[in-house]
């Protein structure tokens, strides 16, 4: 009987200083980007492919990473129709939250009412903005999303570095090794192997982190400026609003009826949200979380299907904005919307949320889409909001981010699939079993950051 254990960090090695922490560092990041972008606006405008170049190594690493965490996840399973379980099971738990999500954004901007007195004419507002953004929210329509999973060619599923192209080829993979006997055996263990290859160079790649955050603060404060918030700052601070309630009450609520603690959960992931807060993008985090999930006892089958899948189907921070911004633009310009006709915009917005990638800007994207087919609404009133986005989008990630990890705890769960001792342990942060790094344990040991899998064989009694 095969089994994984998991131990906490190695006493061979001294307590690192604080500096030298992660988090830390990615914090430290964040504020001199903020200081570099309010005393030097041009310098730190400039300062953008900083960011740019760190979400883009990361993203390179994403498909591999996704595809092999997912094949050797599921090939691990027994029993196949545990997969079509999670899968039914996870889009049900998806939509719930997404419902939940936009009706979060309408009550909130329902009742502190942002946008009414200020009386904009809509022949006012520049179309140019929006005119932008029309072409990239062009396929709106549900045939055309479950189309665009289906990647042209095996590769261009991992050349184009989306998840959900990703995420069908390798369940297609998974389900064809677990039925290939010996053969498929050989791939399996390659595919293990490669594994353990792509999360120590993703390591690497995490320690431009802080540089990373650096240059993507630091741009977004020169570029846009401090000041520029105070002319719409009842908005973001309505929008933060709706977020932090939907992240408490929801789910808080959520975590409190599985049986964990949404606090120490997002205590436990903390280096991936502030990567999420100093690039604005979602992504990033997403190897990190599903090393993290592990080491909380979830099985790699289940939960590394359901965090690629939140990416795409669990965007609550853009399905928040989506509602609060177009209610803000109907009230801004005057317009009177009654609850039929809100009704069918919640509709029409559960799909367009689904279309957004965890990358920045794609929920301005996602809101664009939604306007260009609701003839009550003016598609030019996104203009008012194009100078303040880059302050919602941080939120718009973290609260997606947290959403899906919450998901794929959950999930797991469910399934039975996550060890609630485990679980309990590493949230609690004690209990955790230390070795010496390089110490030779049965079965071989992976070393992951400060924590290391280790596979014991245990004979059955």
């Amino acid at each position: 009987m095969q089994k994984q254990a998991l131990v906490g960090p190695a006493n061979g090695e001294a307590r690192k200083p604080f500096y030298r922490i992660l988090y830390v560092q990615v914090l430290i990041g964040l504020m001199l980007g903020v200081l570099t972008g309010h005393l030097w606006p041009d310098f730190g405008a400039a300062l953008k492919p900083f960011g740019d170049g760190f979400v883009k190594l990361v993203k390179m690493m994403i498909a591999p990473i996704v595809f092999c965490t997912i094949v050797s996840g599921i090939n691990s399973i027994s029993d196949s129709r545990e997969v079509g379980r999670t899968l039914v099971k996870s889009m049900a738990l998806f939509y719930l939250l997404t419902v939940l999500a936009l009706l979060a954004g309408l009550v909130a901007v329902s009742l502190i009412q942002p946008g009414v007195g200020m009386h904009v004419s809509v022949s006012t507002l520049d179309p140019s903005v929006a005119a932008k953004f029309t072409k990239q929210a062009s396929a709106t329509g549900f045939a055309d999303f479950m189309l665009h999973i289906i990647p042209h060619s095996f590769f261009g599923a991992f050349a184009d570095g989306e998840v959900l192209p990703v995420l069908l080829v390798s369940i297609l993979i998974a389900f064809g090794l677990s039925r290939a006997g010996d053969g498929g055996a050989v791939v399996t263990k390659a595919v293990d192997s490669f594994s353990q290859v792509l999360f120590v160079s993703f390591g690497f790649v995490m320690k431009l982190a802080p540089l990373g955050a650096f240059g993507a603060m630091a741009f977004t404060v020169g570029r846009y400026g401090i000041r520029s918030i105070g002319s719409l700052g009842l908005l973001i601070l309505t929008f933060y609003i709706a977020c932090s309630v939907f992240v408490v009450v929801v789910l808080g609520t959520l975590a409190r009826l599985n049986g964990f603690s949404l606090w120490k959960t997002i205590r436990y992931f903390k280096e991936e949200l502030l990567i999420v807060l100093g690039t604005s993008s979602s992504e990033p985090a997403l190897p990190g979380a599903l090393r993290k999930l592990e080491q909380l006892g979830c099985r790699k089958g289940v939960s590394g299907l359901v965090l690629p899948m939140g990416y795409s189907f669990n965007l609550d921070g853009s399905a928040i904005y989506l509602t609060l911004a177009s209610i803000f633009i109907a009230q801004a310009c005057d317009i009177h919307l009654s609850w039929g006709q809100i009704a069918a915009m919640l509709g029409l917005m559960l799909l367009t949320s689904k279309g957004a990638a965890g990358v920045t800007g794609s929920g301005f994207v996602a809101l664009v889409a939604t306007l260009s087919v609701m003839p009550d609404l003016p598609v030019t009133g996104v203009a008012l909001l194009v100078g303040i986005d880059r302050f919602m989008s941080e939120a718009r990630a973290l609260t997606s981010m947290i959403s899906n990890c919450v998901a794929a705890i959950t999930v797991s769960l469910w399934e039975d699939a996550c060890d609630r001792e485990v679980l309990a342990r590493e949230l609690g942060g004690s209990g955790s079993l230390k070795v010496a790094a390089g110490s030779k344990i049965g079965g071989g040991a992976v070393l992951q950051g400060d924590k290391a899998w280790i596979s014991t064989t245990q004979s059955a009694a």
